[in-house]
């Protein structure tokens, strides 16, 4: 029987969790016995289309039977339709594909796997409550205007009480990005002590570099009374996120499973037995610690 060939299309690698995605990825392909080939887009969008539009359109022995892709921006429909039309199956991970109902036709595989975004935003939400319990505020760090990135949001609102005031940053899902954003807030406020109760992010790259903006302050009595300020992300990756959480380098995290590996899976029995993958398959996502071991001050 012909091996299983799947192009994996990820944002960037300058963030654990899509590193993380792609070990998965590459472990379930070796025991499943496909080919995988792993492309990062580097946070651009016009750069993963290019890839994938390559790939799709490469000569038929080239091709990939399917391509999985966690889309930089938009949920990538004329991209999804490409594939289709070209027989390659089409599986996006992360994404609201409200597209995916004509696609899905043929035999040729299309589907998502997402997880539950609005849930990782109001597990958030419960966490800063617990860290909050007087209330105070939030300084939270958002990714790229995404879908993600708004469901992550759309549900912190849900939970968050009304006593906790929200002061919002933009990163770009990277380390780097959210140190600048809290190194010039740093810079604004000067020598004064830290009004913000909480640092919050949407992922736990985010949140290293918030916290590395606050240990590389000078002055001694601002730096200690920063570092005691909670950082939260989300992703919870077991080598990296769990493990700053256990370090009390975060204060906690949401641990969102690696979605690769479910979608290799999904793709894989769909092919094997003839059939179309499910149109959306939804994983929960879950507190790290429980939020009910979280205490405020």
């Amino acid at each position: 029987m012909k091996r299983l060939k799947v192009l994996l299309a990820l944002i960037t690698q300058d963030n654990d969790y899509q590193r993380e995605q792609a070990v998965v990825a590459d472990a379930t392909a070796q025991r499943m016995g496909v080919d995988l080939q792993v492309v990062y887009a580097d946070n651009d969008a016009i750069v993963q289309t290019k890839q994938i539009l390559a790939a799709i359109h490469a000569p038929a022995p080239e091709r990939p039977d399917a391509v999985i892709a966690e889309p930089v921006g938009t949920g990538m429909l004329a991209v999804a339709s490409a594939a289709v039309n070209s027989g390659v199956g089409w599986i996006v991970l992360n994404r609201e594909a409200d597209y995916l109902a004509p696609l899905r036709q043929g035999t040729t595989p299309v589907g998502s796997v997402e997880c539950d975004n609005v849930e990782v935003g109001r597990i958030q939400g419960r966490q800063f409550a617990a860290l909050l319990p007087s209330g105070g505020t939030l300084l939270y760090i958002e990714g790229p205007s995404t879908d993600v990135t708004k469901q992550r949001r759309a549900g912190l609102d849900e939970t968050l009480p009304a006593n906790i005031t929200v002061q919002a940053g933009r990163g770009k899902w990277t380390e780097e990005s959210a140190y600048q954003v809290v190194a010039s807030r740093l810079q604004s406020v000067g020598s004064a002590p830290p009004t913000i109760g909480v640092i919050g992010c949407q992922n736990d790259a985010m949140a290293m570099g918030a916290r590395r903006a606050v240990e590389g302050l000078t002055a001694a009595q601002q730096r200690a009374q920063w570092l005691k300020v909670p950082f939260t992300g989300v992703d919870g990756v077991p080598t990296s996120g769990q493990v700053w959480v256990k370090d009390g380098l975060l204060t906690a995290t949401v641990v969102v499973p690696a979605l690769t590996g479910i979608a290799l899976d999904v793709l894989a029995k769909a092919v094997a037995s003839g059939t179309q993958v499910p149109e959306r398959s939804l994983i929960r996502p879950a507190s790290y610690p429980p939020v009910e071991a979280l205490h405020g001050r």
